[in-house]
């Protein structure tokens, strides 16, 4: 046929760049023996190009394209119909016209056709742009087939298009469309079928929605479907939708809405049969391609026909187990408040610091608990640490046991370990100790000691030896990490809280007494690091002319900022007040369990808001008066609940045995924080001894760019510095996996089916409306909710509580300014919650959705005690 025309049946799925995602996945499907697929023809992108390419009129709408942002749609709107007008008048060359028409002759020129768009960005694996481009059905005749090919190199500049390649980051330049030509079916039912279960992402559950007629309405939504679950070969769901409308051909070209005669409008459109035998075809074809498919089919004269394949890229991965056995996965990430995706050092460095391998899977980590909920000795001290931290997960992991389809129990049961995943059980085994600072004191100067020697022996390392001194010192980590006098204060503290708690509410009806109990205690790296910014702006705050150069930074500049400051007045002592903090928290950042995030030390401008914040928001010497406010009221607390106690019946022993467990928690809690910051202090210096490595490799040309190695693996590093080479192909790769990882929400629990579950509170006690969380940090408070996603981007005025979808330690300078805080991750161990409590500031965690379903700006009520949270309706 040429370069500009090829044939269904000489194409494949390696084709991408020369007929688009669709026309190669159309090629592919019809190698597939027993899959039926239109007959037809492509029309290349080599075609488009040369169309483009004299069109230079579109040039400047290109450029003008590529500089807006996806919320410029005013802009775009304009752009693209520019665009769009220019390609749908150009004339199509004689050539091109005359090879098409030919082709249509063979396949037979009077028949009906479906003309549909196949762009080279559309339906592949990491991204699926499903609907973003035209498709034109029962087109008839070579001029209207001709004009149709014409709109469909048009729709790659449409409005929706245009956003979503701009929100994906693809450049428009690099796009380039294909037009697929298929012979029309005309069915008399079609529809979508998923191989994996799109609302539950179950690989072994296969979902199939049928209509009436053509599929195009039904994946429009503009017809109701009669919806079928498929599991091991059986149909074990069905629901017949009541189809009062199909679309079917018009006579006269294109496609109508008709109504279904009344006595056919509550018959399903398959049967059982047809179901399963559709279901069959589609595991034949996702077989084939290697992953879950999204597939529409249609069915004619009893035979299904496939239109079309596309890999389904909302489901999770799934852990490789190297087994067939039920597998369930804990997510790592809502332990750490941290669920974004890392990239691979950064997973290849929390592995070789944890206690135990972890399963890797869409750039998050999980633990496989498979083996503590099948033993019932195991299984109840997991329940019950996972439910005191983080209801929801509980609750999933309860759901997994009742359904009994995962986990089988094992042979013979063995004597009870410790939770997997390195989870302490309460009271598992860390006898618990009484109050005294000195041993909090003492294990903070060993951790700086042994941070401190490390920082001496690694500048003079590089090459090979540099990577043996940091594996030698992950294994110090780990010593300093899992240090048992560690944990053992670390567990007395928590242990004395969920005693207080438990206690406290039994005896007095207090509920949560702890929260005010823990306001204020010492050695919290992490409130002390929120409370440190107040004195940077009481640094900064009388300098009028530091004040504005500080409103003018970007936050994405580095540290430039700082050494111009010295030539203001004033601007020494604010430059030299940041430096000090980023001395003591300049290794800490957004993400930070990722030793590939940018530092505040890297990036020190992403503390500028905050910094802004508390200048404009607090006077001077707010630090020193919070924290003396949080001693005071917690004192006033323990008085009032030791008398209270001592008015029972045998008052003195509770109220003594109470004091002891105040004493504890005042006396060890802060601790809590401190053995993370450790690791990210040896992390930062990791990360500056690596990227300098880097800047070697890139000096030898072994790498790239010096961040390329962020895509490699530890033992791949080690292997790249060892040979002086690296796969250019494989951290491409790995960089397009990442962008795919990061659109990707990963769930709580997952099974080894792929089925993501969420769990649920199971309450009944809430107001009507109510968003339902887990209480960390008790009170009740009213404000304007600030919705931030980005830190960066914080913006918070006095009475307005943060609404974010989780905060890792790196979050506490903004806790500062908050009267209250909600999440959508976090448990009552959480840094979030510790640090809320600290503060004083009521939270609820876990709240699902809170940054869809609260907008920013409402007026919201935030219950610490009870665990919810209301949208208050404007007066």
């Amino acid at each position: 046929m040429g370069d500009d025309l090829i044939d269904l049946r000489d194409i494949d799925q390696t084709q991408v760049a020369v007929v688009g995602g669709k026309g190669a996945h159309l090629g592919e499907l019809a190698r597939i023996d027993g899959v039926r697929v239109p007959p037809g023809f492509c029309v290349t992108t080599g075609a488009f190009r040369r169309i483009v390419e004299g069109a230079p009129s579109i040039d400047d709408p290109l450029d003008q394209l590529s500089r807006l942002t996806p919320d410029d749609q005013e802009t775009i709107r304009t752009l693209s119909a520019a665009i769009r007008r220019t390609l749908e008048r150009i004339t199509i060359p004689d050539e091109l016209a005359t090879a098409i028409t030919r082709e249509l002759a063979r396949h037979g020129e009077r028949a009906a056709y479906a003309v549909r768009s196949s762009a080279t960005a559309e339906d592949l694996p990491s991204a699926s742009f499903a609907g973003q481009q035209d498709t034109f059905l029962n087109v008839v005749g070579p001029a209207a087939v001709l004009e149709h090919v014409g709109r469909c190199w048009a729709s790659l500049f449409s409005e929706r298009a245009v956003t979503y390649r701009l929100r994906n980051g693809v450049d428009h330049r690099t796009v380039h469309m294909a037009v697929v030509v298929q012979r029309m079916v005309f069915p008399q039912a079609a529809g979508v079928l998923f191989t994996a279960d799109p609302v539950t992402s179950n690989r072994k559950v296969a979902s199939v929605e049928a209509a009436f007629g053509l599929g195009e309405a039904l994946v429009s939504g503009r017809v109701n479907a009669d919806i079928y679950k498929v599991r091991d070969g059986d149909v074990v769901a069905r629901s017949v939708a009541t189809k009062q409308r199909a679309v079917h051909a018009s006579p006269a070209g294109g496609t109508q809405e008709q109504a279904v005669e009344p006595a056919r409008q509550d018959q399903p459109a398959l049967s059982d049969a047809q179901v399963l035998e559709l279901v069959a075809l589609g595991r034949q074809i996702e077989a084939h391609l290697g992953r879950p498919q999204d597939i529409e089919w249609c069915l004619a004269d009893d035979a299904f026909h496939i239109v079309q394949s596309r890999p389904i890229t909302t489901l999770f991965p799934v852990p490789e187990a190297g087994d067939r056995a039920g597998h369930v996965y804990v997510s790592v990430g809502h332990g750490q408040m941290m669920t974004d995706a890392m990239k691979p050092l950064g997973l290849s460095f929390w592995q070789l610091t944890t206690p135990r391998p972890m399963c890797e899977a869409g750039g998050r980590l999980f633990v496989d608990v498979t083996e503590g909920l099948a033993s019932p000795a195991s299984r109840a001290g997991l329940l019950e640490v996972f439910g005191r931290s983080d209801p929801l997960l509980r609750d999933a992991l309860q759901t997994v046991l009742d359904r009994g389809d995962v986990i089988s129990p094992p042979p013979e049961e063995g004597p009870g370990g410790p939770a997997p995943g390195g989870a302490p059980v309460p009271g598992g085994g860390h006898a618990a100790i009484e109050a005294d600072p000195a041993i909090v004191t003492e294990l903070i100067e060993r951790t700086q000691a042994s941070i401190a020697a490390l920082a001496r022996a690694i500048p003079a390392r590089s090459g090979t030896a540099l990577l043996d001194v940091i594996l030698a010192d992950i294994q110090e980590l780990r010593r300093v990490l899992f240090d048992p006098q560690s944990i053992q204060v670390i567990m007395t503290a928590m242990d004395a809280t969920w005693w207080l708690n438990e206690h406290l509410e039994e005896w007095l009806g207090e509920r949560n007494a702890a929260d005010t109990l823990t306001q204020s205690v010492p050695h919290n790296v992490t409130s002390e690091m929120g409370l440190s910014l107040l004195d940077v702006a009481d640094a900064i705050r009388p300098h009028p002319e530091v004040v504005a150069l500080l409103e003018d930074v970007d936050e994405d500049e580095d540290g430039g900022f700082l050494d111009e400051l010295a030539k203001l007045a004033g601007g020494r002592e604010a430059r030299d007040a940041i430096c000090a903090y980023l001395d003591t928290y300049g290794m800490r950042c957004v993400g930070e369990i990722d030793i590939t995030r940018p530092r505040w030390s890297e990036r020190p401008a992403a503390l500028v808001p905050a910094i802004l914040a508390n200048v404009r928001n607090f006077g001077p010497g707010e630090a020193e008066r919070r924290f003396e406010q949080g001693r005071q009221q917690a004192r006033e607390k323990e008085q009032e609940l030791l008398e209270r106690l001592r008015a029972l019946p045998d008052g003195e022993r509770k109220a003594e045995e109470t004091r002891r467990m105040i004493d504890r928690v005042r006396t060890f809690i802060g601790y809590r924080e401190y053995p993370k910051y450790g690791m990210v202090s040896r992390y930062f210096i990791y990360k500056q001894a690596l990227l300098d490595e880097a800047d070697r490799l890139v000096q030898a040309d072994v790498l790239r760019e010096r961040d390329d190695i962020f895509f490699l693996t530890f033992p791949e590093l080690q292997e790249a510095v060892r040979t002086r080479q690296v796969d250019d192909g494989l951290i491409r790769r790995r960089k397009d996996e990442f962008r795919s990882f990061e659109a990707l929400t990963p769930p709580r629990v997952l099974t080894s089916d792929g089925e993501a579950i969420a769990g649920t509170y199971r309450r009944d006690d809430l107001p009507s409306g109510a968003l339902v969380g887990l209480p960390v940090s008790a009170g009740t408070v009213e404000g304007r909710a600030r919705v931030i996603v980005d830190m960066a981007q914080a913006d918070l005025a006095p009475g307005d509580i943060l609404v974010t979808a989780h905060t890792d330690p790196s979050w506490s300078p903004l806790f500062v300014a908050a009267t209250g805080l909600v999440t959508e991750v976090g448990g009552l161990m959480t840094h979030g919650a510790v640090v809320a409590r600290e503060y004083g500031l009521p939270a609820v965690v876990g709240v699902e959705g809170a940054t869809q379903l609260i907008q920013d700006g409402q007026r919201i009520r935030v219950n610490g005690t009870d665990g919810y949270v209301e949208v208050i309706p404007p007066s």
